[in-house]
Parts: C-alpha cells; structure tokens; sequence
C-alpha cells in the first residue's frame, strides 16, 4: 500500500492524491491549480502518472481546484469510474463546462494578441481542454454515494463519503484498505466546513478510528471571526453604502458562498436588518444555476435551512433580487450609480464579470467593496485587500478609492480551532498528512498536533502505509 502526492502539496490549490493498493490505483481529486498566470504551466504539466492507470477516482467535492483537471485527466486516457455523491457530480458539470468556456475564450484572446504583435512570445494558444473533452468526462462518472454508506470499489477497497459541511455535496473520504492481509483505514479530509453556518450540516467524523489521515490546512494558521458578527457587519456596510448613494461590490464564490450570502441577505431583509429597499443583482450564470441545483437538493441542507424549504419559503430569495444571465444584462448594472447589492464571480477576482464591476466602481469613494472569502497570493482580490492604491483591470490602472471591507467569518473552510478539534476525533492516527494549505499555515498548525506523527509532502512524494 502506497500514498502518492500529485496536488495542493505545500499550496492550497490543485488537490490529487492517489492510493495504491491490491493491484489498484485510486485518486482522490483532481483539480486545477488556481492564482495567477504563471500557473498556467502547472496546470499543463504532467499529472506525475499515467491517466490510463487509474482505476477509480474519488470526487471529494466540485470546487475547480478539486476537479478542474478532471477533463483533461480523461484528454490523457483516463478510463476508470469517477464516484461522487448527487449534488458534486451535478455540480461538477457546471463547474468544468465553465472551466472549459473560460479556457477556450483565454486560448481565443491569447490568439488575437499573438496575431496583433506578429507571434506567439512563446504562450501556448490552446486550451487545456475544450467544452467537447469536458462534456466526456461526464461519460466517466458512475455510481453515485450516499453519506455513510460503504461502496465497494475493488475486492479488499471500501469507500465511504462523509459529510464534510463544506459547500453542496462535499465529502470526507475514508478508504478501507487490504492487500496481503494487512489492513489499513485513511482518511481524506477533502475541504472541511465551518460548524454553525447557514444552509449546510456541520462537518463530521469518521464513526471508526482511522490510522492515516490526510487533510486541509488552509486556514491551518489563524481563526475565524465569529459568524454573527460577521453577518451584522455586512448589513452595517450595506446600510451604511446605501446612506451615503453607493454600491456594495461582493466578489463571490459561485458554489456556496453565493448561496450562502442570498441566505443572509434574505434573513437581513426579513427582519429589519437591512434598512433600506436594495436591489440585488446575482450576475453570474454559474452561480444562478448552482442556485438552482441547490434547490435540487435539500437532503444537504441543515434542519434550520430544512424547515425553512419545506415551509414553502425559498432560502435563497429576497425582495429586489435579479438574475442576469445576459451579458447585456451585466453590462446595464453599470450604469446604477447607488443602492445596489452586486455579487459576481469570481471570488478571487481572477476572472468573470466581477472585474467589470470593479473597474466600474473602484475608483469610487461612496462605493464598497466587500470580500467575504479566501484571496490566493497573486490574485487582484489579494491585491486590493492588501491595500494597493491602484490596480490594472483590462489594460487600465484604476485608483482604489472605494471602502474595502474583509469579512472573514463566511469561510467555507474550518479555521484552525476547527481543523484541530475534526483531527483530533479521527483517533490518534500514527501518521497526519497536511496538504492543501500555504507552507506558514501547515507549519503553524502542525505546531498545535500532539500523538501523530506529522508530515507535509513535496508534490510527486510517495509514501508507504
């Protein structure tokens, strides 16, 4: 039995890991690397394996960095069977459909621009895969599983997903071992939720004690503000915007935490919260049909969130909201100068409508800008929450004058109290992998674990069970 680390080692972004056992060959996800452009050839390096030795891979949840490379695993010759639970694989269709859409139309401008200076400069023009490769990959999803219910993958391998709490669908993954007689449980921790947060269960633990767990660290170095605090202070920044005849800019996760967000802003609206009539615009196709596929699936939801459903009440909508899937649509949000709620993607701000919002709005004092997640090195978010007077935004610096507010109590991710308290119901396993996580933060939260033996893998490192 073997442990290999293909993905978010020492990094947050690019999740695969793979187990070896009894002939088999098993990845836990497969996702893209996320940031800048200079991880463009990350993304377009080699896997470290073969794809057409895989036999099975395991969806921990649809974020991009989890399954973002999965169509180009099967571009590569993948053949084997890709499991998840119902929601992830509805929801991973979405993401790696888009994922798709936005490389084709980077590989397009890459063209014109290379066509204007009379060469390539040495960029690749083509995707790293296309809406066709993504479309057959979906050919590769089998079985669907169900929380706390063991699939058999192979003679001597069980799988079972538990709740992670992190967005729709999301799972921890133990794997049940045998080869030669020897048995061995490990656990992937996948990315863990926040306990107490709208929509969603809390994450839980494995019912047995495992002996090796792999888990995130992204937030392994510091806490999270307080939830309702946060909350509050989110509907202080709106009032306070609309007061003054500005515009709340919200860079937004499509998965979660725009869902997440719609909650609160409807809860605000309901009781008093939020002074003032605010028209809302959703303006992202990805995160309205994740809204939809969420109403699809209340067997996620929390008992808070559950009653509220079934009471006949949609969670996630509000007095003044708007969906505008039309590019047209997007563009005439612009042209309202005050009292409007705007939630784009993407979260980091690396790409999607979201940036046309902020060259609209930065450079406006009564406006606000309002980041309520994880902010990557090397993203315009990270910049801009770091206090960059200006920015670069489609070929032209923009003046940062607009109120800049980080909001960090809506993570989706377990802080460090929470990563310690999960990893410590696991049950003294002998070995805990750290992944998933910038190096100060996996160091730091190392410091903190006791009764393990503590590694954190190099990527391609391999390691026995």
């Amino acid at each position: 039995m073997k442990i290999l680390f293909h993905g978010a080692d020492r990094g947050v972004t690019g999740s695969c890991h793979m187990v070896e056992c009894a002939g088999k060959r098993i990845l836990i996800d497969c996702g893209l690397y996320q940031g800048g452009h200079e991880l463009v050839e990350e993304n377009s390096a080699p896997f470290g394996f073969d794809p057409a030795d895989i036999d099975y891979l395991l969806l921990t949840h649809a974020h991009l960095d989890h399954c973002g490379r999965i169509p180009l695993l099967v571009k590569q010759g993948f053949n084997g069977e890709i499991i998840t639970t119902p929601a992830s694989a509805e929801l991973a269709r979405l993401v790696m459909l888009d994922s798709a859409g936005l490389q084709e139309e980077e590989a397009r401008y890459q063209l014109r621009k290379a066509r204007r200076h009379g060469g390539n400069h040495g960029r690749n023009v083509e995707p790293l895969y296309t809406t066709l490769d993504a479309l057959n990959s979906l050919e590769y999803f089998g079985r669907h599983a169900a929380y706390n219910e063991a699939l058999r993958l192979d003679g001597g391998i069980d799988a079972t997903f538990i709740d992670a709490g992190h967005i729709l669908g999301s799972a921890s993954i133990v794997l049940d071992l045998e080869e030669e007689g020897r048995k061995h449980r490990v656990l992937f921790s996948g990315d863990l939720g926040y306990s107490g947060r709208a929509v969603l269960r809390d994450p839980v633990s494995p019912q047995q004690p495992v002996d090796t767990v792999i888990m995130e660290t992204t937030y392994g170095d510091r806490l999270h503000k307080q939830l309702e605090p946060s909350i509050h202070e989110l509907y202080a920044v709106i009032n306070e915007t609309v007061r003054r005849g500005g515009n709340i800019i919200i860079p937004t996760f499509a998965l979660e935490r725009a869902q997440e967000i719609l909650y609160y802003l409807r809860e605000g609206v309901k009781d008093g919260h939020i002074e003032h009539f605010t028209n809302v615009f959703l303006d992202s196709p990805m995160a309205i049909s994740a809204t939809q596929i969420f109403r699809r699936h209340p067997e996620c939801f929390n008992k808070e969130t559950l009653k509220i459903f079934d009471g006949g009440t949609d969670p996630f909508d509000l007095p003044g909201l708007h969906f505008t899937r039309e590019t047209a649509e997007s563009m005439a949000i612009n042209q309202i100068d005050g009292g409007a709620v705007i939630m784009a993607g993407s979260g980091m701000c690396t790409g999607g409508r979201v940036r046309h919002h902020l060259k609209h709005n930065l450079w406006r004092q009564q406006n606000s800008i309002v980041f309520v997640g994880y902010a990557a090195q090397g993203t315009l978010a990270r910049r801009i929450i770091d206090g960059a007077e200006s920015v670069r935004i489609f070929g032209e610096e923009i003046p940062v004058k607009a109120s800049i507010h980080t909001i960090g109590g809506f993570s989706a991710h377990a802080d460090q109290a929470e990563l310690l308290a999960w990893q410590q119901r696991t049950g003294n396993p002998a070995t805990t992998f750290l992944v998933h996580g910038e190096e100060d933060a996996m160091k730091a939260f190392s410091r903190k674990l006791s009764h393990t033996k503590v590694e954190m893998p190099e990527l391609h490192q391999r390691y026995d069970l």
